[in-house]
């Protein structure tokens, strides 16, 4: 595991570069951004506090790698991310999400992520546990420790495992109701704790094998091991400090001069988005959250507008611009081949389950690269998206026949290719279909 907090902005463009093609001057900004925050966490606590994330703003086509760059920087950086699109929200007063819910599900996914991290240290007080439940259930009533410590070994060597056996489980049912459009539990003011009633909550038996029954009970005492508390109190930590938000699409919100109608709702969406990324106080039902020192990366392609059609007041917040360069022919090669996740080691790995060996020579992933960049440029431009439908595409007859395969090995070559393909690059209605 990385430790971040000793990662230098250049090895920090070295991890992005294991995942995502080109853009480096994107993955510089967002590197120096990453950085200077480990950089205020050594500050005096008086100058810390005034230190604020400098917010970025993507410009770039679908598909050349916005969303990517913000989602693997976070999990480089242990941060709790969450990814929203500005359209998704309407300003206080119309029907939709409330902006102040980006900051509720950020702060969801730092509990949950302190959940996950913590289940490991309390994993085995909770697995002893649940062997003693399993043996009461087993044997209810009976003393006999060395019947006891009989059934405790037959356990552990799985000879129990399909043996039925009656356990009380928790009813997690509830009554419908009705919640206004746009409003959460949360703005409603409703604790879960607090209508456990209404919800449920009660036991009720259910007969169930006993390896069912362990995973049912191993998760109820894990609940039980973890401090709720400690939990809330270190997400709430990581999220003001550490926290990113990426809000997608923030081009379709830029308002523009003398308009109405839906303009004047997009205009909105920016005035409520300005309170969190300047700094406030949102309240979530772990507690008050900050939003001061949560980093915020805009995207958006920026056709119909451009980013000073944004109020000036949020231009203000994003004082980092960084445009993503259109992919090309050569990027598209190596998003291919070269990353961890390259889409041929993909296919090659999905085959190779079925024994299937797939073989791509040089020349096919040229073609491939040149018939995505060729399909980009006729029609429009979803960046790499687009080899994701051509791989579909051209590995469809292989991947449905591979069980009757196995054992052979195919080769696609530049042949394969275009006979596969075959006038989807000279038929242009055709090609719309190929996304």
């Amino acid at each position: 595991m990385l430790d971040f907090d000793k990662l230098t902005p250049k090895q920090i463009v070295e991890e992005l570069d294991k995942y995502i093609i080109g853009q480096d001057k994107a993955k510089r900004t967002v590197a120096m951004a990453l950085r200077n925050r480990v950089r205020r966490k050594m500050l005096p606590e008086s100058l810390r506090e005034e230190v604020i994330p400098k917010n970025i703003i993507m410009i770039g086509s679908t598909g050349v790698g916005k969303t990517e760059i913000a989602r693997r920087l976070s999990k480089l950086s242990g941060a709790p991310f969450v990814k929203v699109e500005a359209t998704k929200y309407t300003e206080v007063g119309y029907v939709g999400r409330d902006v102040e819910s980006i900051i509720r599900d950020l702060m969801s996914v730092a509990v949950n992520m302190v959940k996950t991290e913590m289940r490991s240290t309390v994993m085995e007080d909770a697995k002893v546990r649940v062997e003693e439940q399993l043996l009461d259930l087993l044997l209810p009533g009976n003393k006999d420790e060395m019947l006891r410590e009989k059934f405790r070994g037959k356990l552990k060597s799985g000879e129990l495992e399909e043996h039925q056996i009656e356990i009380d489980v928790t009813k997690t049912g509830f009554q419908p109701m009705e919640i206004f459009a746009g409003t959460g539990l949360e703005d409603m003011g409703i604790n879960f704790g607090s209508i456990t009633g209404v919800m449920g909550g009660k036991k009720k038996k259910r007969r169930t094998t006993v390896k069912h029954a362990r995973e049912i009970l191993l998760e109820e005492e894990i609940d039980k091991l973890i401090d709720s508390d400690k939990v809330s109190e270190i997400a709430k930590q990581r999220t003001q400090e550490m926290g990113i938000v990426f809000i997608d699409e923030i081009d379709k919100v830029a308002g523009r001069q003398n308009t109405s109608g839906a303009d004047v709702s997009r205009e909105g969406v920016q005035r409520d988005i300005l309170p969190i990324v300047e700094g406030c106080k949102v309240n979530t039902k772990y507690g008050m959250v900050d939003t001061t020192h949560i980093l915020f990366i805009a995207a958006g392609a920026f056709h119909m507008s451009k980013p000073s059609d944004l109020i000036p007041e949020l231009q203000g917040r994003f004082p980092l611009r960084v445009e993503l360069e259109p992919l090309q022919a050569k990027e598209f090669e190596k998003i291919l081949t070269q990353p961890e996740n390259a889409l041929i080691k993909q296919y090659k790995a999905l085959m190779d389950t079925e024994g299937v060996n797939l073989v791509f020579t040089d020349d096919a992933v040229k073609r491939i690269a040149y018939i995505a960049q060729e399909l980009n440029s006729g029609s429009e431009n979803i960046g790499a998206r687009r080899l994701h439908t051509i791989m579909e595409l051209l590995l469809e007859e292989v991947s449905f026949a591979a069980p009757e395969l196995k054992g052979q090995t195919i080769t696609v070559t530049p042949q394969y290719v275009d006979d596969r393909l075959h006038g989807v690059l000279g038929d242009q209605d055709l090609a719309r279909y190929i996304l």
